[in-house]
């Protein structure tokens, strides 16, 4: 009689990657020093620091206020940037609407911005125009086109053509091909995209302000330097509020726009 074939053959080719990858993670646990103890040490160490954090302490509220407008404008005008150099970028970055001579070089210029990551582009643009907040709208602004206008230019690319073939028959224009072929199968995914820049911009804006890109960044690591913890833990928590705060304002306009 013939041999039960099994129902699922087994994958070596997959086990032997997984023992690879779990034997490689024992290993660099080892080289990096990760013991018990010191996780041990490190957890107690943490108890002790957030009790000191307790109670938060909001006398200086003026200031905390201050820092959260900065980065609340340090957001707002890195993604309004960021959105207005997208749009170009996006289209011509598409390969079912460019050529790709300009398709090429403009996804190579998008790839650039996203190579590095936001505080070492602020880093650099501290060292060139100065500490403040104009810093850190250029900073965000560069992550921004970089999301932005990748995504923008896939959604471009999965749009159906036989509605920007129709307009182009009726013999609309460029300008007109974009606006009322293309756009209007994009538009909700780009609000979508617009949206969610937003609301990242809001945390990294509080992320660049360390490295002296204006914000509540620079409050809060001079917090830090002063032992004020428990005026960290104010920031920390006038922080999270602002992010729930607006999560909440997208997922409304979000809901609108559907």
């Amino acid at each position: 009689m013939p041999s039960a074939r099994a129902a699922f053959r087994p994958n070596w080719t997959a086990r032997l990657g997984l023992l690879a990858l779990a034997v490689y993670a024992v290993w660099a646990t080892t080289q990096l020093g990760i013991t018990g103890e010191r996780l041990a040490t490190g957890l107690g160490e943490a108890g002790r620091f957030l009790a000191r954090m307790w109670p938060p302490n909001f006398a200086r509220w003026e200031l905390l206020l201050e820092g959260l407008l900065e980065s609340l404008q340090i957001a707002v005008l890195s993604t309004a940037l960021g959105i207005l150099l997208s749009l170009p970028l996006g289209l011509m970055a598409a390969r079912n609407l460019s050529p790709a001579w300009l398709s090429a070089p403009t996804r190579g210029f998008v790839a650039l911005c996203r190579s590095l990551h936001y505080v070492i582009v602020a880093i650099l643009f501290v060292k060139a125009i100065g500490f403040g907040a104009l810093a850190g709208v250029a900073a965000l602004t560069v992550a921004s086109m970089g999301f932005i206008a990748k995504l923008f230019a896939e959604a471009i690319e999965e749009i159906s053509m036989k509605q920007v073939e129709a307009v182009r028959a009726s013999g609309a224009s460029a300008p007109a091909v974009l606006l009322y072929g293309v756009l209007p199968q994009v538009a909700s995914r780009f609000v979508g995209f617009c949206l969610y820049q937003l609301d990242s911009n809001l945390r990294n804006s509080t992320l660049v302000g360390i490295v002296g890109a204006g914000g509540i960044g620079g409050t809060l690591f001079a917090a830090f330097k002063r032992f004020d913890y428990d005026f960290v833990a104010a920031i920390l928590l006038s922080i999270i509020a602002l992010i729930f705060l607006a999560e909440v304002i997208s997922g409304r306009v979000r809901a609108a726009l559907q």
